[in-house]
C-alpha cells in the first residue's frame, strides 16, 4: 500500500530537481546578456499567442452555434417560423455574462443581441465606434468574403464600457443573415501592461532569464513525465481494450437473456393462447355441423351466432400467428441458436439466407480451410459484422448479388462480405461525423478483439474484410480458459 506513494515521490522528485538544476545553470549565463529584445519579443509572442487561444476558441464557439441551428437551417424551410426558432436557440446558447452570439442582415439590420435587446430591429450600419470605423460594416464585408475575424470597438456588458473585442462572423446564404460571436481583449492587454511593469524594473533581466529557464524547465519536464509514464499508458490501453470487450460481452449475455426469455416465455405463452383459439374454433365448427343435420330453429340461430363468434377468431388466431412470427424472429435475431449450436458458418448461411431473401438478392457463402472452434468472443463479432454489412447491403447497396467468404488458415480466420451494388465513398463515409456509423461500429467490434477491418468499395463491387490473426484468437482462448477457471473455482 505504501509502496506506490513513494514510487510517486521519487518520480516527482525526479521531474522537479533535473530541469530545475539546468535551469539555474542557464540563469547564470542568461544574467550576463543584455535582453532587451528578448523581452519584446516575448510580449508579442506572449500577445500572439492569447490572441491564437481566444480564435480557437471562436471557431468553436460558432461550429458549436452552426451545428445546434443546423437541423432547422437545413430544414429547407425559409418561413418566420423556422428563423423565430434558430434566433431563440442562438439567444439562449450563450457562454458566461460577456459571451453571446448576434444576427444581423446583411443589410445592417440587428435581428438578435441578447445583451443589448433596444438593438434589435435597427440598421446599424452607419454605426462607428469611439474611433470613427463604422462596426457593422465592418463585419459584413467579413461574412460577404467568407467569413473570419475582426477586431472592433464594443461595450463590455459586465463592464459597461468601451472595449476591444475579437469578433467572428460567417454568413447564412440562404436567408442572407450574418452570425457571429467574440471575445473581449481587455483581459490581453491587462496582461501586457502587467508584463511591462515588470520588466520595467531594475530585475528586468533577472526575471527574463528566469522565465527563459522555466520554460525551458517546463519543457523538459513534459519530456520526463511523457518517457516515464508510457509504460503506463500502454497499461492503460490495455485495461481500455480489456473493458471494450467485457462491455461487448454483457451486451451479447443480455441479449442471450433477451433471447431466452422470448422464446421460452413470451413464445409458450403465445403458442399456449394459439392451441387454445384453434381449439375454440374447432369446436365451434364441430357445434355448427350438427345443428345443420339438427335443422330446428334454435338450432340453425346457434349456428349463426357460431358463424358471428368464428369470423373474430379467426382474425385473432391471425393476427397471433403474426405475433408469434415476430417474437421469433426478435428471438433469433437477439441471439441466434444457430451459433451456440450449430457453429459459426451454419449460422452464417442462416444469416444471409434470411436477410437477403427478404431483400430479393441472391445470397452465396463459401468455407475456406477446416473450420476450427473459435472463442465465444470471436464467434459473436463476427456475426455481428456480418449482421450489420448485410443490412447496409439490403439498405443502400441497390445489388442482386452478396456473397460471404469465411477464410480458416491455422488458428487464424477471415471474414469478407461482397456485393455488386453501387459502392460508396470509403474515405468520404470514414471521415464524416455524422454517417458510416455501422463501419465505424464493425471497426470497433473487431479492434476490440484484437482484428483489423478493411472497407474497399467502388461501383459494381463492395468488400468489407475482417481479419483475425492466429496471436489474437490464441490471447482471447487463454482469457476464455482464465474465466472458465475462475468461474469454476468461484
Amino acid at each position: 500500500m505504501t509502496a506506490r506513494p513513494v514510487r510517486l515521490k521519487y518520480k516527482i522528485l525526479l521531474l522537479a530537481v533535473v530541469p530545475l538544476l539546468l535551469a539555474l545553470a542557464l540563469i547564470a549565463l542568461a544574467v550576463q546578456v543584455q535582453q532587451r529584445g528578448l523581452a519584446d519579443r516575448q510580449r508579442l509572442q506572449m500577445r500572439a499567442a492569447y490572441l491564437s487561444v481566444k480564435e480557437t476558441e471562436l471557431r468553436h464557439y460558432v461550429a458549436l452555434a452552426l451545428s445546434t441551428i443546423s437541423p432547422l437551417y437545413n430544414s429547407g424551410r425559409d418561413d418566420d417560423e423556422i428563423k423565430q426558432q434558430v434566433m431563440q436557440q442562438l439567444a439562449h446558447l450563450d457562454y458566461g455574462a460577456d459571451g453571446y452570439f448576434f444576427l444581423y442582415t446583411m443589410d445592417g439590420v440587428n435581428l438578435m443581441h441578447p445583451r443589448q435587446p433596444d438593438l434589435v430591429g435597427k440598421n446599424l450600419m452607419e454605426m462607428r465606434d469611439p474611433r470613427g470605423e463604422p462596426t457593422i460594416r465592418m463585419l459584413l464585408e467579413r461574412a460577404r468574403t467568407g467569413g473570419g475575424f475582426v477586431v472592433y470597438q464594443w461595450q463590455k456588458p459586465s463592464t459597461q464600457q468601451q472595449a476591444p473585442k475579437l469578433g467572428y462572423v460567417t454568413q447564412l446564404e440562404r436567408w442572407h443573415w450574418m452570425i457571429g460571436t467574440g471575445l473581449y481583449l481587455d483581459d490581453i492587454d491587462e496582461a501586457m501592461r502587467k508584463l511591462d511593469a515588470e520588466l520595467a524594473g531594475n530585475v528586468r533581466d533577472t526575471m527574463l532569464s528566469i522565465a527563459g529557464a522555466g520554460g525551458l524547465g517546463v519543457a523538459l519536464i513534459f519530456l520526463c513525465a511523457l518517457v516515464l509514464s508510457f509504460s503506463e499508458a500502454r497499461v492503460s490501453d490495455a485495461k481500455l481494450t480489456l473493458l471494450a470487450r467485457k462491455v461487448v460481452r454483457s451486451q451479447e449475455e443480455e441479449r442471450a437473456y433477451l433471447s431466452r426469455e422470448l422464446h421460452d416465455g413470451t413464445g409458450q405463452t403465445l403458442v399456449a393462447v394459439k392451441l387454445l383459439i384453434e381449439s375454440a374454433l374447432d369446436r365451434i365448427a364441430g357445434d355448427s355441423d350438427v345443428n345443420r343435420i339438427a335443422g330446428d330453429s334454435d338450432s340453425n340461430r346457434n349456428a349463426s351466432g357460431n358463424d358471428a363468434v368464428r369470423g373474430p377468431l379467426s382474425r385473432a388466431l391471425d393476427r397471433l400467428k403474426e405475433a408469434l412470427l415476430e417474437v421469433r424472429g426478435m428471438s433469433h435475431r437477439l441471439r441466434p441458436v444457430m451459433l451456440d449450436t450449430l457453429g459459426l458458418p451454419a449460422a452464417l448461411q442462416n444469416l444471409g439466407d434470411e436477410t437477403c431473401g427478404h431483400a430479393g438478392i441472391a445470397f452465396t457463402m463459401e468455407v475456406e480451410g477446416e473450420p476450427v472452434d473459435l472463442p465465444d468472443d470471436v464467434k459473436t463479432v463476427l456475426f455481428r459484422i456480418t449482421q450489420e454489412a448485410l443490412n447496409n447491403i439490403q439498405k443502400h447497396a441497390v445489388c442482386a448479388n452478396a456473397s460471404l467468404l469465411l477464410s480458416f488458415e491455422r488458428e487464424a480466420v477471415s471474414l469478407s462480405i461482397h456485393d455488386d451494388g453501387r459502392g460508396f465513398d470509403a474515405e468520404s463515409v470514414r471521415q464524416h461525423p455524422s454517417r458510416g456509423i455501422g463501419l465505424r461500429n464493425m471497426r470497433e467490434r473487431i479492434e476490440a478483439v484484437g482484428g483489423t477491418l478493411t472497407v474497399q468499395s467502388q461501383p459494381g463491387l463492395t468488400r468489407i474484410t475482417a481479419d483475425l490473426s492466429a496471436a489474437a484468437v490464441r490471447r482471447l482462448n487463454q482469457a476464455e480458459i482464465g474465466r472458465a477457471v475462475s468461474g469454476a473455482s468461484a
